[in-house]
């Protein structure tokens, strides 16, 4: 047996409807919100009393999907720092290619997103930037210039 694919990155926030507002002016599409609760939740991620809502956010092209999950019960854990940096052990940012980098910085900064440096230029093939999305996590975004 082989691997198939990735199917999903789990993001837990703590505002579902900013967090899924964020992603659909980033330009994910909704595919759909969910209720998870009972014992199948409880034995597949190993806590009691699991009640959550998600939302299975999907990229344009179909291909990536993010799952963003608000807990209810138990209720949602700091992982330490508020905003870790990128040299941080564990999950370290989500990337997403975009057309225009300065419309979408600003499309995003009034749902909160605020750059971590500064958009800069990989030689003639890319401007990139770090910016801090829902939850704290670092969203990377890249437009290609060449």
């Amino acid at each position: 047996m082989a691997l198939q694919r990735m199917d999903n990155v789990g993001i837990v926030v703590e505002d579902l409807e900013a967090a899924i507002a964020f992603f659909t002016e980033l330009g994910m599409e909704l595919e759909g919100t969910a209720r998870i609760e009972g014992l199948f939740a409880d034995r597949t991620v190993g806590l009691e009393g699991v009640r959550s809502d998600i939302a299975m956010m999907r990229s344009p092209d179909g291909h990536g999907r993010l799952e963003l999950v608000k807990y209810h019960t138990p209720e949602a854990i700091g992982a330490g720092a508020v905003n870790p940096p990128p040299n941080t052990l564990g999950l370290h940012r989500v990337m997403f290619a975009v057309d225009d980098i300065d419309d979408t910085i600003a499309r995003l900064r009034p749902h909160g997103a605020e750059p971590i440096g500064e958009v800069a230029q990989y030689e003639e093939s890319y401007r990139l930037c770090y910016l801090r999305g829902p939850a704290g996590i670092i969203v990377a975004l890249a437009e290609q210039i060449s």
